[in-house]
Formats: structure tokens, sequence, C-alpha cells
């Protein structure tokens, strides 16, 4: 079975086989050997299932009609975290189910702190309060909260007065704080993690093909036994053939079942959150603020993250397409409320970045909003043996991959499957992970310290091999604004399944999603970097550098 080789060959600035590498692992889903397991859908669940049945030794194909993560995955709000909000209903309305749900996801949030170091790390919250009844109450919440998550906990709530929430969150509005609550949650970078975790489960054997679309399951006396596909890249279709197909497509789970059976009614229903994006000269470097209630009861964040004030979100009914295009309602939605708890005037033209995401909610209650609904997750096998992971969250996409594979290795007679490996499975880039490593990386490679930071932040224990690129002539900086340096291009394009400049500008590195202008600006030689590595001609860097652009017009 082909896989990528993990070396860094030295760049030579000639054109290398990136297209050979992608004909080679378009041959690998061709083969006549069927797969265990073919997932539709390379987003959290499609990638964390993948790791799991890879590494229990399952045969695996993973494939996606787009980028790793570009739907829903990667435009969540970084956070890693049992849901806040869900507890107090749990207790409010004595749901022993959406408690247990809290418990478990906080368990999650320790073990998805544990595998990926490097792309996920503790981060503080401060609840402020304007009303005195509400210390005990917020106070009580958020020290249950600690206490579900046991020994997987990432720090004690506590709380501080006046003068003390000021001087951790020094925006807010001093006028009426009576006090403030203090408490920890999990933050990471989306887009890396579920590139890494595809890049683990090609570790473990598994083929992993982006820009390959389902187009139809292929069955024999009513089973289904793989689907025909099409390669976007060059309009060829051929099959896959597997032991079962695992339909993992996020927001897009239920078009799959209507592959299968016409008829099937959704069992999906579609909210949009908006993220804005902000210098950071609006959010402290390492402490976040939660709001708890909007004017319409919804949650609001302010984050810390790669530099910069995230802020989001909104829960709005939205339909489901590939790229919601965030409107001006919600980002004055944000900025109104952001206002109300801010000394600091935010103003639109701060805004430096904005996208809106998905989010997969399944309807168990189809009278509630999507600002009410759960984000519970749902296996459902049909007669013809469509295996569905639907709803769900970044926080248990391991969880949910667990279950899953145990359903498929049940449903689909999967002899060889070994128990779930993934509990204490450090993802590529963690395994050897040190975290002061950043300092010794600038030294070794005369790194500026910035640049050194994320790249240990983002490629673990990896960095040094996008560093040694570097060295060979690619470590200028693509904005001087940022830390994103030329050698990222290069890497991603080689190793990380990058087959755009959009790929690379807004999932490999975050710049576009916290700068859309140096990302428009530095668009043209990614593009040049880019076609080195894939062998474009000119008319292919026009089209990337056009269709870059209208994507960072319109929606990231």
């Amino acid at each position: 079975m082909f896989v990528y080789e993990h070396r860094v060959d030295a760049y030579n600035g000639k054109r290398r086989q990136g297209k050979m590498k992608r004909h080679a692992i378009l041959e690998s889903l061709k083969q006549q050997k069927p797969f265990d397991l073919l997932i539709i859908g390379a987003g959290a669940t499609g990638c964390g299932i993948a790791v799991d049945a890879a590494s229990r030794g399952l045969r695996v194909a993973l494939i996606e009609r787009n980028d790793i993560a570009e739907g829903t995955s990667c435009r969540s709000t970084k956070l890693v975290h049992g849901g806040v909000r869900y507890l107090e209903a749990a207790v409010k309305k004595l749901d022993r189910a959406q408690y247990h749900l809290v418990k478990e996801a906080l368990h999650e949030r320790g073990l998805f702190l544990q595998n990926a170091p490097h792309l996920a790390n503790p981060v503080a919250l401060v609840t402020p309060l304007y009303k005195w009844h509400e210390v005990p109450y917020v106070y009580a919440g958020l020290r249950m909260y600690d206490l579900l998550a046991g020994d997987m906990g990432l720090g004690k709530s506590y709380v501080v007065g006046r003068d003390e929430a000021l001087r951790k969150f020094p925006m807010l509005k001093a006028e009426g704080l009576k006090a403030g609550v203090v408490y920890y949650d999990g933050q990471f970078n989306d887009a890396r993690m579920a590139v890494t975790l595809a890049m683990t489960a090609q570790k473990y054997g598994a083929v992993v093909a982006t820009r390959v679309e389902a187009m139809s399951l292929e069955k024999v006396a009513g089973k289904i036994y793989g689907a025909r596909v099409r390669d976007r890249m060059s309009g060829e279709e051929f099959v896959i053939t597997a032991s079962g197909v695992i339909n993992a497509a996020g927001p897009f789970v239920d078009q799959v079942r209507a592959m299968d059976d016409a008829g099937s009614p959704p069992v999906l229903k579609a909210s949009s959150g908006i993220h804005i994006v902000l210098s950071k000269r609006f959010v402290p470097p390492d402490t976040g603020l939660l709001i708890p209630k909007t004017e319409d009861g919804r949650v609001l964040f302010v984050l810390p993250w790669q530099g910069h004030a995230l802020i989001g979100t909104t829960e709005n009914s939205s339909p489901i397409v590939e790229h919601p295009v965030p409107t001006e309602d919600e980002i004055e939605y944000v900025l109104r409320h952001i206002n109300k708890y801010f000394d600091l005037s935010v103003k639109r033209s701060d805004v430096m970045s904005v996208w809106s995401g998905l989010r997969p909610l399944v309807q168990f209650d189809k009278s509630a909003n999507t600002a009410q609904q759960v984000r519970e997750h749902l296996i459902m096998i049909s007669p013809s043996g469509l295996l569905t992971m639907a709803g769900g969250k970044w926080t248990s996409y391991r969880k949910m991959a667990e279950e899953a594979v145990d359903r498929a290795v049940s449903a689909f007679h999967l002899k060889t499957a070994g128990a779930c490996q993934t509990k204490h499975l450090r993802l590529v880039g963690g395994e050897n992970y040190v975290a002061e490593g950043a300092a010794a990386l600038a030294k070794k490679f005369g790194l500026d310290e910035d640049v050194a930071y994320h790249l240990h932040r983002s490629y673990g224990d990896r960095a040094p091999e996008v560093a040694e690129l570097a060295k060979d002539g690619l470590n200028a900086r693509l904005h001087p604004n940022h830390p994103y340096i030329e050698a990222e291009a290069v890497y991603s394009a080689r190793f990380e399944f990058a087959e755009s400049a959009s790929d690379f500008v807004t999932r490999r590195i975050p710049l576009a999603l916290v700068d859309n202008a140096a990302a428009k600006l530095a668009l043209p030689r990614v593009v040049a970097l880019m076609a080195q590595e894939h062998g474009w001609d000119d008319v292919r860097c026009r089209k990337e550098t056009e269709a870059g652009l209208n994507r960072l017009e319109t929606a990231i």
C-alpha cells in the first residue's frame, strides 16, 4: 500500500514529483482487493475514524471531495471543551443525558490535549459578572464543571474581585463590574488537527485522497460493496470497493444517505456560527473571556488565538452549503455585544478576518431552536449497510471514532480488527514533542523567535523538517507581519495533502483566518512555490491565483 515518504529532500527549485505521488495514491484506491473500510468525508469525524481504524490494523481508504477540514472542521471556535451551557441546561432540566454528555466530553478534552500537545493547550477564561447574585450561581456551575472533569481537569475555577478581573482582562468595561469567575478549558488549531489526524492515519497505512468525490454507492443484491468516485482534478471515475462504507460527511451526511435511499428523511439541522478576528490589542495573550448570555441567550467567547483576538459565535438556522458567507448583520451582532463588555471601542474597520461555519446538529428535539440543540452524535446503519456518523463536535471526535469503528467491526464482520488504540495514541508531531523546544529550534536553525514558536506549535517534533527546508533558501516570511515562512508552502505540498494555494493559506497555516488582507498579498508567492512542487503551468497558476482571491473575497 502506498504511503508518503516522511523525509525532507533538499529544495533545489526544480519541479518535484507531486503529481506522481497523487497518481500512486489514486492507483492504491483502485486496487482489486477490497478495503476493510471506505470513509467518506475528511473532517474531524472522518479523519478520527480513519486513525482509529488504521491503528487497529484495518485496511482503510479515506476520501474527501474538497480539502481536509475544508468545511465545518476548520471553522470552529477553536475550543476543546465540555460545554458549559449544556451543563447549565442539564442541571436546570435535570437532564441526565446532557449531564453525562458533558462529563464524557471533559474526559475527552483531557485525552485531546494529551495526544496532540503541540496543537492544543489549556486557556484561562474570565466570566465577568455585573450583578452580585450571579457570583455564587456562576461559580457553583463552573466548580461542577471542574469536578466532572476529575483527573482530566485543567485547573480549578475561582472567584476574582473587580480589580483582579480587570487586571486579567484589561479591556473589560469597568463600570458596574462586581467580580469575575476564572475557569479553564482547552484550545487548539482545528485545521492543523485534522491534517495531523489524516497524516497519522496514513502513518498506520490508510490511503488518504482529497479532491475525490463519492458519486454513487455501489450495491449487489441490495448490499453496499463500495462507491463510484470521481477524481475532481482529472475527471476520471472509478470504483473503490470495501467491506464497509462509513458516511462521515459532516453537514452533508444526508446527501450521502440519499445516495443510499433517496427517500430517507434528513437527520440534521444546521446552524451557522460566525467568528471575527481582531488584532492582539483586544485580548490579553493568555486569557479569554466568556460572555455567558447575550440578549437572546447565546454564548460569546473572546479568545487569544494565533496572536490575535478570536470572537464568536452566533447561532442561526442555516441552509447546508459548502462555503457559508457571513452576513453584515451577524458581524454587527458580534460587535454590538463586544462593545457592551469592552471599554475599548470595536469598529467594523477593526475586523481583520471573518468566517462562518456550519454546525451539523442531530434533530433529537425537532421543536428546539439551533441554540438549544445539544452537540450529540448518532450512529445509524441502513438496511443496505451504510454506516452514518452524524452530529457531534471536535472535542468528542476520538470517542465518536471509537464507537463508529466498534459498530463497523460488528456490522461488517471485520475479523482482523484489534482493540481501540487511540486513548493514548500520540498523533504525528506529538510523539517526541517537548513543550519548551521552540528556543532550541530557533538557536539551531537561526530562526526568529516568533517563527520558531509557530513552527514548534504547528508541526511539533517535525518542525525541524520544515526548518531544514528553510535553510535551503526558503526562510523568507510570506508576510512581514506574520511568522509563516515559504518553507511551509513547500512542506505542505509534499507531505500534507495541500493541492491548492487556498488549502495552504487557510488550513495549513491560519493566515487567511487571522488576516485576510495579508493572505491576499501572500497568495502570488504561495502559488509560485506550490507550482514548483506540483508542476503547474502558467494557466494553472493564473487559475489558482484567481480562485484563491475569489475565495478570500467571499467565504474562506
